[in-house]
């Protein structure tokens, strides 16, 4: 069972809720800030009857916060970042892979703005396979990409790899970003989804769209102000190239939630000749976005040069998936009327 409290229940409502629940019985578990899990045989009666409590029902079997309700019509929740609202029209996210220094980053932050693109990312924190890797710049990195949104106007998408990050990363970023290896860490989405800020979530390199919608879940019954699901590639038996890009997932996570759903071609292929093409098609799906790396020095790189567009082809880039989004807008809207 579960119990569903007042959105304002306060510590003392909560603290009384929880010990009745205990006196009847269940096993009681908090789930955000205002509902409580009910586990084990006991006698609901009592708390339907307390303050705070709105109403007792069975624990959903779908992700209710992240998943649309079955038979409502489909539409968009945009989520606020920084000013630029994702999920109305077509965004762009770019930057390189990791801050390596000040001023790379704030040359490429220019070429973003330059290029027209919206946001702009870079990892300060790097989940890397070999732990000889570099694994990012730390809060020295934050501190760079917040001169960057400083200089360019640009708000800033980066990750938290570690609980004990999230309120750092928080404190410099417009996006936080959980990345493919940590979508289920799920003590990491729960600190994320109370940070305050809106939170990217990217796909798990091996996870359904089931999982990865409960882990949308995790983050918005803790309060996250709006989710953005990031379709990055995954695992396949092909290893023809980095992942397997799941453009598929795109109008079939359409069809079940109203968050954004945006597609990082870069990740997905691994390889920046095909960035551009993956980019365009992600487009023609009708995804609300793109999420795109790129370098001035690819093959010097301190992670992932193989896979980084060139700031010079940028804009030609941009514009393009642009007006391909535009395209697929006017096509919908017309089948619609």
């Amino acid at each position: 069972m579960l119990i569903f409290c007042r959105k304002d229940l306060s510590g003392a409502e909560r603290k009384a809720i929880l010990e009745e629940a205990r006196r009847a019985g269940f096993l009681a578990q908090e789930v955000g800030s205002h509902r409580i899990s009910l586990f084990g045989e006991g006698d609901v009666s009592p708390l339907l009857a307390m303050p705070g409590v709105e109403r007792v029902a069975p624990r959903p079997e779908k992700a209710g916060l992240a998943e649309r309700e079955e038979g409502a019509a489909p539409r968009t929740s945009p989520v606020t970042a920084g000013g630029i609202s994702v999920g109305e029209g077509f965004v762009v996210i770019a930057g390189p892979c990791a801050v390596e220094g000040r001023s790379r980053l704030l040359e490429l932050a220019h070429a973003v703005k330059e290029a027209g693109a919206d946001l702009l990312r870079g990892g300060a924190y790097k989940p890397r396979t070999s732990p000889y890797s570099f694994r990012g710049l730390g809060r020295e990195g934050l501190e760079m990409l917040a001169q960057a949104r400083e200089e360019t106007g640009l708000p800033v998408v980066t990750e938290a790899l570690e609980t004990r990050d999230v309120a750092l990363v928080a404190e410099f970023t417009d996006v936080l970003q959980i990345g493919t290896r940590n979508m289920m860490s799920y003590p990491l989405l729960t600190e994320a989804g109370r940070c305050g800020k809106p939170v990217l979530l990217k796909r798990g390199m091996c996870a359904t769209l089931t999982e990865w919608l409960w882990a949308a879940e995790y983050l918005l019954v803790e309060g996250a102000p709006g989710v953005i699901l990031c379709e990055r590639g995954i695992r396949t038996f092909s290893s023809s190239l980095r992942n397997t890009l799941d453009l598929s997932a795109v109008p079939a996570m359409q069809e079940r939630t109203d968050l954004p759903v945006i597609v990082d071609p870069s990740h997905g292929t691994g390889w920046a000749p095909m960035v551009p093409a993956m980019a365009r098609a992600a487009a023609a799906a009708g995804a609300h976005g793109v999420m795109l790396e790129i370098h001035d020095d690819p093959d010097r790189a301190l992670s992932d040069g193989k896979q980084a567009v060139l700031p010079v082809d940028l804009e030609g880039l941009v514009r393009t998936v642009r007006e391909i989004a535009a395209l697929v807008r006017v096509a919908d809207e017309t089948r619609e009327a």
